[in-house]
């Protein structure tokens, strides 16, 4: 386990506010309305891709403070699980049934298919020792 450093929490916490933020602002700009859900859709998806590439970026892979910062912070902050499952309940507390199971469904489906094209279309990661 990594050590938990003051900085390190910082840096989660400075992240998370950072993509909380930007995950409220798609909401106001691209409200979800009636109907699936959309927007948390795209980001939960886009988040998902995002955490998935993250070891991809050489300061991610190089620093702990970012990784920390960019990973658990800004694409935690960013995706929403509370958010998913709460839209989940609505959907079936009204009744909307088969709504709800697209959405679960498709959500769970569409982020595994995101995290494995990731893995399949990035390059090898260099050893340790190459860095």
């Amino acid at each position: 386990m990594t050590h938990l450093s003051p900085r390190l929490l910082l840096a989660v916490a400075a992240g998370g506010a950072v993509g909380a933020v930007a995950r409220y602002l798609l909401g106001e700009l691209a409200a979800d309305g009636g109907g699936f859900p959309w927007t948390t859709f795209a980001i939960n998806v886009v988040g998902c891709t995002l955490l998935a590439g993250l070891e991809l970026l050489p300061l991610a892979r190089r620093s702990a403070l970012w990784a920390a910062a960019l990973g658990p912070g800004v694409l935690g902050g960013f995706t929403t699980f509370s958010t998913y499952s709460e839209q989940l309940r609505s959907m079936l507390d009204a009744g909307d049934v088969l709504l709800a199971a697209l959405y679960l469904l498709g959500t769970l489906t569409a982020c595994l298919v995101a995290v494995t094209v990731v893995g399949r279309v990035a390059p090898p990661l260099p050893e340790e020792d190459e860095l």
